[in-house]
Parts: C-alpha cells; structure tokens; sequence
C-alpha cells in the first residue's frame, strides 16, 4: 500500500472517530473561548490596548487550545494497543504521524475558525482588512504547533504522566514558534498593518524544519 493511500485511510479514520462524537473538538473550542473572554475582562480592550496586548493573548488561546487536543492524539492507539498493529502494517511510520498531524491541524484549525471572530468583537480590533494575511500566520503557526505537538505525543504516548511530560517537553521547542507568531500577528494588528516578513519567513521555515524531522525519524519515533 502506497504511503499516501494509507495517510488517507487513517486520516478518514481519525476525522470519523472524532466527528462522530465531536468530545474532543467541543472541549478545545470550550476552552479556549473561556480563555479570551476572560482575559477581556482582564484590561479594558480599547484599541490601543487591544492592539498592544491582542496578539499574544490571541496565541495563548491556541497554545492552551492546542495543548488541550493533542494530549490525546494516540489515546485511542493505546486501549487495544492498536498502535502496534499499525506498526507491524505494511505502512509507513509518517504515513501514521501524517495522517495524525492533518486531523489535528483540522480539528484546531476549526476551533481558531470560531476563535478569532469572537475575538476580533470583544477586543476591538478590526480584522476584515487583515484577515487573508492573518489566515496564513494563524496556518503557518497552527502546523508548527501541531507538527511538534503530534512528534512528542507519540514520544510521550506510553509514559505514566504523560499528560504533565508532553507539556513540559513541548514548551521549549514551540517557545520560538510562538514569538514568531505573535509578532507577525503584531505587525497585521498594528494601526497600519502590514506582514512583517522576517517573522513570517521563520514560521514557514520553523515548519519545514520539523515536519523533514519527522519524516526523517517517523520509524524510530513510533517505536519508542
């Protein structure tokens, strides 16, 4: 079986899994609502504020949104121990982490699809001029973050607490991601925006870094 065609399979796999219930999806997008607006409360948004303080707080909504979705990326793989008979099929090992980063970048792609308009109302800040060049820092950094993220919940999968080690390993390595992201959302949220490229150019290479990684060391990543 090709490498692609067994990335679609499981890919169709996890989207069904997680649409059927939509558990995991409504949580995340729970959650990370209750964080902005209460952060809303924190200052008074005007547009000066909003502008200042917004992208930041934009970005740790999606990092604990994030966070929230990919502790349990191979939960499922660990009841039946499924994991080990996908390994022992004749398939690739990025072929299985593939299809694991797609469906988290959808189902946290969805999320932010709902995120950020509501942001953009309770902190004053017009986004409609923006918003192409928003949607693709919010892409660019979404993938680093589920790229790394799926990485480590595989290294973290059969670990005791693993809910606290994917945490801790995980912030480190997004820390540059995410001060990537934040100041190219600066730069679009500023009175006069524009997409500041040096930010930007280190998100696309951030991602292109990790997801050769990852292809490179899939194997040995699902067998640890």
């Amino acid at each position: 079986m090709s490498g692609g065609r067994a990335m679609l399979i499981m890919l169709e796999r996890e989207l069904r899994a997680e649409f059927r219930t939509r558990e995991l999806l409504n949580t995340t997008i729970v959650f990370a609502l209750i964080v902005v607006i209460l952060f809303s409360f924190a200052f008074e948004p005007v547009s000066s504020e909003a502008r200042r303080l917004g992208p930041g707080l934009l970005w740790i909504a999606c990092l604990f949104a994030g966070s929230l979705m990919l502790n349990p990326t191979f939960a499922r793989e660990q009841v039946n121990d499924t994991l080990s008979a996908l390994r022992m099929a004749p398939v690739s090992g990025f072929a299985i982490l593939a299809a694991k980063m797609i469906a988290n970048f959808i189902f946290l792609s969805l999320a932010e699809l709902i995120l950020v308009p509501i942001f953009d109302v309770l902190y004053n800040v017009p986004l409609s001029a923006v918003t192409g060049r928003l949607a693709l820092v919010m892409a660019l950094g979404t993938a680093g973050l589920v790229i790394t993220g799926t990485v480590f919940a595989a290294l973290s999968a059969r670990a005791r607490m693993r809910e606290l080690l994917l945490p801790l390993l995980l912030l480190p390595i997004l820390a540059p991601l995410l001060i990537a992201a934040v100041g190219a959302t600066a730069s679009l949220f500023a009175e006069e925006p524009s997409l500041d490229r040096t930010w930007f150019t280190f998100l696309a290479g951030f991602d292109i870094v990790f997801l050769t990684a990852s292809w490179l060391l899939a194997d040995y990543l699902l067998e640890e």
